[in-house]
């Protein structure tokens, strides 16, 4: 179980499937801080969405360091990820440092890449949305006011352990430095914040297509938007929704939500599961008209609460 408790909770009720009733349990942040890191490198694609590549990895400069983890996220965006056991002012500088550091030694990291994920992979690495995420047992507000200040993209995350097998994450800000500004917008600025291969075109699908970007982003706060070539991605700390550009008569989009807990329609959805496609996703929602949109609202929200 993955968890999103809210601030000021100490106390949970987990439902036991063995004992079949509620069992209590507290709240507690990790003895050591390498227990924390121990974890999220161990099933970091499932916590974050992000392929591990490598830890404590030495960064060659004069006042030297270790980043804790590197990785790639779902668009192939570099990531960098810092941990803490409590709460310290200190992890967003030193992430920031290390970010630094990594987009002046770009070769680097596309070395790394191409040992551990292959040439292909290496190629597409996308340097225009270098990520921090910073993983701690809270943050002030003060923590929250400096990333946004930032012309970075930067996700806060606090993590707790609850019981003995038991891990929560809550993004607690979420922030881009290509895009925040537009995302924070109001939806009468839509068209003009819309993806710029969106503003060239015209026509009903390239309306659409707007409509769609304006109500993926207005589901919620902490929403990024991702750019490449052949999708948007839409990002609550991972991927919850992927939109690839206009065709003729249609406009695809790859959510998260899980195929087989939807009524699945032909013509509206379909199990990609196993299938390639662009983007990231395993159920596929095609959008002819603004009636499609509206009923796609549903598994737009199913998805982001995934996510």
């Amino acid at each position: 179980m993955i968890s999103e408790p809210r601030r000021g909770r100490c106390r949970v009720k987990l439902f036991n499937t063995a004992k079949g009733g509620l069992t209590e349990v507290t709240s507690r942040l990790a003895d050591v801080e390498a227990d924390v890191q121990s974890l999220i490198e161990a099933h970091m694609e499932t916590m974050l969405g992000v392929r591990f590549l490598a830890s404590e990895y030495v960064i060659d400069c004069v006042d030297g360091g270790r980043i804790d983890s590197l990785g790639l996220d779902e668009n192939g965006a570099p990531v960098i990820v810092e941990y803490k056991r409590g709460t310290d002012a200190g992890v967003i500088n030193q992430g920031l440092y290390y970010l630094s550091w990594l987009t002046r030694h770009r070769s680097a990291f596309d070395s790394l890449v191409r040992d551990k994920l292959g040439v292909p992979t290496a190629a597409q690495v996308l340097w225009t949305a270098p990520r921090l995420i910073c993983v701690a047992g809270d943050f002030t507000r003060y923590d929250a006011h400096a990333v946004r200040e930032h012309r970075r993209s930067i996700d806060l995350v606090r993590y707790r352990y609850y019981g003995s097998d038991h891990v929560s994450l809550e993004t607690v800000v979420s922030v881009t430095g290509q895009s925040g500004a537009a995302n924070r917008r109001t939806c009468r600025h839509a068209h003009r914040d819309a993806p710029r291969a969106l503003q060239r075109q015209t026509g009903a699908m390239a309306e659409l297509a707007v409509a769609a970007d304006e109500t993926l982003r207005g589901l919620g706060d902490g929403i990024t938007r991702v750019q490449r070539k052949q999708y948007a991605a839409y990002q609550r700390l991972r991927n919850f929704a992927c939109v690839i550009p206009p065709q003729q008569t249609k406009l695809l989009v790859y959510l998260k939500a899980d195929p087989k807990s939807v009524d699945l329609r032909p013509g509206f959805t379909r199990d990609v599961t196993g299938l390639g496609h662009h983007g990231t996703g395993d159920l596929e929602v095609q959008l002819r008209t603004e009636r499609d949109l509206e009923r796609a609202q549903d598994l737009f929200r199913l998805s982001y609460a995934a996510a």
